[in-house]
């Protein structure tokens, strides 16, 4: 296993924060974290939370998910998957742990409802097809499906 990406991450910063054409100063105060802090960052020598991570896009006007990635907290095949939500919903301040848990559980069955998660796209991964009558009933009171 590879170590930290933090180089490659305080790279980055430092590419997006001249693109944006802001100072380190600029940055760190828009951000709220310290300038030390952030040239810290930059130069590889420390790993910022997932919610700093969130303030320096934020500040930079850039997808947190883009920073996670480089910070490699994301995995970046992962990028449609819904993780922008699942992100915001772990990020959040005002949640405590178990509000984070639940509004997840709940957000992936709803995905899961809709066919966007698991191996199979239809939704038909649990309770399909032996005929019976809960099935019957479900696509009765679904409606038609054009499958």
């Amino acid at each position: 296993m590879a170590s930290l990406n933090v180089g490659n991450l305080g790279e980055f910063l430092r590419e997006q924060r001249r693109t944006a054409q802001l100072s380190l100063r600029q940055l760190a105060d828009a951000a709220g974290v310290s300038n030390p802090y952030l040239s810290q960052i930059e130069r590889g020598l420390r790993k910022p939370s997932a919610e700093i991570l969130q303030q320096l896009a934020k500040a930079l006007r850039i997808s947190a998910e883009t920073l996670y990635v480089q910070a490699g907290i994301l995995d970046e095949r992962r990028g449609l998957d819904g993780v922008e939500v699942q992100t915001a919903i772990l990020t959040d301040p005002a949640l405590n742990e178990r509000q984070k848990q639940v509004l997840l559980q709940i957000y992936e069955s709803f995905r899961k409802e809709n066919g966007l998660v698991g191996g199979d796209k239809d939704g038909t991964a649990s309770g399909s097809g032996n005929g019976r009558g809960t099935d019957t009933q479900t696509e009765a009171e679904d409606g038609p499906h054009a499958t």
